[in-house]
Formats: C-alpha cells, structure tokens, sequence
C-alpha cells in the first residue's frame, strides 16, 4: 500500500512538474513552445473543428445542386452546407500557413471579417488574411507574440534599395523599398525606439553602393557615430543651410542627364529611352542618395528675422526634394518627435509628400493623427495604445490604407558603428558633398608592448 501511495505521489509530481515546466518554456521561449506544444496541438483543433468554426463563422455555403441531389439519393443525409476548400497546411516557426479556395459569392473581407473568432477556435496567437489572387486568400496563424523577442527571418526579400528593419505582427519583414516609397516620416518620443529604427535602417544601407548623407540639428550626436559611411553631414540649421541648395543643384544636374539621353537621335531602341536616373546605362546612372533629416523641428524653429528667412529657404528646398527626388534618385527619411502646421510655413506641405509614415510611441493623440491621421485614421488608436515598456514597436502605414504594427531588433551603436567603418569603402563619391564630408580624427595606435620585459641592472 505504501508503495501504490509513494508511485502515485511521484506520478502526480512528474505531471507537476511537466505542467510547470510546459508553462515556463511558453513565457520564457515561446517559439520552442510553439513548435514542441503549440504547432500539434493547433494543428489536431484546426482539422478536428475545421467545418464547425466555418459554419459558426458564417463561412459556409450551400453545396452545388448536383452535390446535394448525389447526396440525397447515395446516403439519404441531410445535405449541409459546405466550408471553403482547404488546402495543406503548412508549419512554420512562428505559426501555420493554410490557403483557402472561397466559394462562389464570398471575398476576402468575409474571413478577415472573422479572423478573432478563427483565432479563439484554434488557440492562435493571431490570425492574419491575406489575398493571393481571385477567389484564394491565404490564412496565416501566429503562435506566440512574436514582436516581444524580435527574430528576424532568416529569409529577407532584401535588394538594392530594399532594407529590412523590422518585424511585423504577423512574423513577416518590413521592408523598407525605397522605389516603392520614396519618402517615409518617423515619428516618435524620446525613448519610444525611434533612433534604433534609424539606427538599423542606416546599417542595411551601409554595405549598398548609396550615398548617405545626414542632417542632425543635435550637434550631430545621433548620426556621428555613422561619420564614416556618410558622404556628408551637417551638425546644426546654418550647415544644413548650405548642405540643401548642393542637393538641389544635385538634382537638376541629374535632370539635364536624363534629358540628354531622351535627346538622342531617332531609331534608339525604346529601353534606352528613360525618365528616370533607374533607366540610365548602368555606366552613366549615378549612386542613389539618402538622406537623413533627424529632429526635422530643429530646422523649423526660429528666434530672429534672419533665420525666419533661413528656415523659409530650407523648408523650400526640403519640398522639392520630397516632390522631384524620386526620378533623380534622392530619397528622404525625415525624422523627429512632432511634425505638424505649428512648426511654420511649409510644414504640411513638406509631410504631404512624405508617403510612408511609421509613428512610434507619442505623447499625445495630435502627435499620432500628424503622423497617420491623413492616410490610415483607424491606426491613431493602435499607435496611442504602444506602452513605454515596448520600445521599438511602431505602426507603419502609407497612403494606400493599409497599416500594420512592426518592432526593431535591437542593435547596439557599437556594432552599428562598427559596420559604417568596415563599408566606409562603399561610399560612392560625389565631389559636390566633398566639402560637407565629416571630418574623421586618426583612429589612435594602440602601443605593442615588448615581447621580453628588461630587468633591473644589479651589481
């Protein structure tokens, strides 16, 4: 009897133990979890409940007549209504993935409509829909919430000009196109992860043929550790006075090199024929530039009529950048804390032009509506819910509509740092920003000691 008891006890600790330990690993590593617990058991609810939550979803449809005649005179059962076709599922490690065939008379905004219920049935994360063409939407479930512990994937649809920075709610990269979107504003508070943003957008950009060039009204303080992959970099509002008008004069130069090649004689083949620095022979096409426009307030905020005047020029040059860059291959990335008409003339106009938008935590909702209020007003909401204690995550959006939630990966200024020296070499040269290029102090040498230490002389 006392031996039954004692198995009994350890049988019931083991079970104990292998409950605690199951809830540890799904708090402090959830995608272990996932793939060890949660992927089969997701998986045996989906299939064994698959027909029940479409039809409590309203997803399903009555069956073809033929269907229900063939039915009737096979089985004699009452014919049910039928639930979208399913295709393979398809694990990964952060969810599943499944495609779904709709039937005749259901679109896509039907499932997404129903995505929380889908997400309750089959003990998701999160479920997310997606179109893939006429009549198929893709189903993609997450696990676990992967913006807590950002992992990037490690397949990136990454290229010239495409850079990933961040991860989406949905275990997918954001990927910053700069063909896509030209110009993108950053907002964010203090504190909120708006320089790691930067901070790892300028280090995906660094080992690029692209010509990187800054303004940071802070003294510099922000992008100065990137001193050596920046072809040129104004530290206060009078060197970024002169910095624009040699940008502007970048840009028609670049202009009168497209309308050369558009000049040329009769019979030339169409694909030579450009409107753009892309369709320029690779021989002649100049490197793309970036530029980096960090606490974009500074420039705005004046004290004196002198400088109202300065600022008035600036703002001007910074909004034919925004409207006529794109074809000369000059891209802005304008960052700050708060961006709207308070800061002066040309302000709204110069965010207008500004496509892409990606606000992280603010301080108030006036803040958030600068920043998404014109394109996506559903997502003010989503970037006034951010907490302090995620910093990093940010909602992304452009003027399509559409808006997402994303997070940054850490990455330190030292290894940041460390990436703009080893690809200084990439730096394409352009002799105009030669006298805005940041001064470099000699790297110090560090002493080799001796290989044998000399010992006292004694008599």
């Amino acid at each position: 009897m006392v031996v039954t008891d004692l198995v009994a006890w350890a049988e019931l600790g083991g079970s104990l133990a292998a409950i605690g330990g199951a809830a540890y690993a799904r708090h402090a590593h959830p995608a272990a979890y996932w793939s060890t617990v949660g992927l089969p058991v997701s998986v045996v609810r989906l299939l064994a409940s698959y027909t029940s939550t479409m039809d409590a979803c309203g997803l399903t449809v009555e069956p073809p007549r033929w269907r229900a005649l063939a039915v009737k005179a096979t089985t004699r059962r009452e014919v049910r209504p039928v639930p979208p076709r399913r295709g393979m599922i398809r694990p990964t490690s952060t969810g599943l993935r499944l495609r779904l065939r709709l039937a005749p008379g259901q679109e896509p905004a039907d499932v997404a409509a129903s995505a929380e219920r889908l997400r309750h049935a089959w003990g998701v994360h999160a479920v997310y829909v997606r179109d893939v063409k006429p009549g198929v939407v893709e189903l993609r479930l997450v696990g676990f919430d992967v913006l807590r512990k950002v992992r990037m994937p490690r397949r990136t649809d990454a290229g010239p000009l495409r850079v990933p920075v961040a991860l989406r709610e949905d275990a997918t990269a954001f990927v910053r196109d700069y063909r896509a979107v030209p110009h993108q504003l950053v907002l964010g508070a203090t504190l909120s992860g708006k320089s790691m943003f930067l901070r790892n957008l300028l280090a995906g950009l660094a080992a690029q043929p692209v010509v990187l060039v800054g303004i940071d009204c802070k003294r510099g303080v922000e992008l100065a550790p990137f001193a050596p992959r920046l072809s040129a970099l104004a530290t206060d509002p009078e060197q970024a006075s002169e910095l624009l008008p040699v940008l502007v004069k970048e840009m028609e130069d670049r202009y009168d090199l497209i309308k050369a090649r558009q000049g040329i004689a009769p019979g030339t083949p169409d694909e030579l024929i450009t409107s753009d620095v892309g369709g320029l022979p690779e021989g002649e096409r100049p490197a793309p530039i970036v530029l980096f426009v960090d606490e974009v307030a500074e420039l705005f905020l004046v004290a004196t009529r002198k400088e109202e005047e300065r600022r008035d020029e600036m703002v001007t040059q910074l909004i034919r950048l925004a409207q006529l860059g794109r074809a000369a291959g000059i891209y802005l990335e304008v960052c700050g804390q708060r961006f709207g008409a308070e800061l002066g003339k040309g302000a709204t106009m110069l965010r207008a032009q500004l496509t892409g938008r990606v606000c992280h935590r603010v301080n108030d909702e006036a803040s958030a509506k600068m920043a998404l209020g014109d394109i996506a007003p559903e997502a003010v909401l989503a970037s006034c819910a951010i907490a302090a204690e995620l910093p990093g995550l940010a909602v992304v959006g452009d003027t399509s509509g559409g808006w997402s939630r994303i997070r940054t990966p850490h990455l330190s200024l030292a290894d940041a740092a460390a990436t703009c020296r080893e690809t200084a070499h990439l730096a394409p040269d352009v002799p105009a920003l030669a006298p805005f290029r940041p001064y470099l102090p000699p790297m110090p040498v560090k002493e080799s000691s001796p290989l044998a230490t000399p010992q006292p002389i004694t008599e």
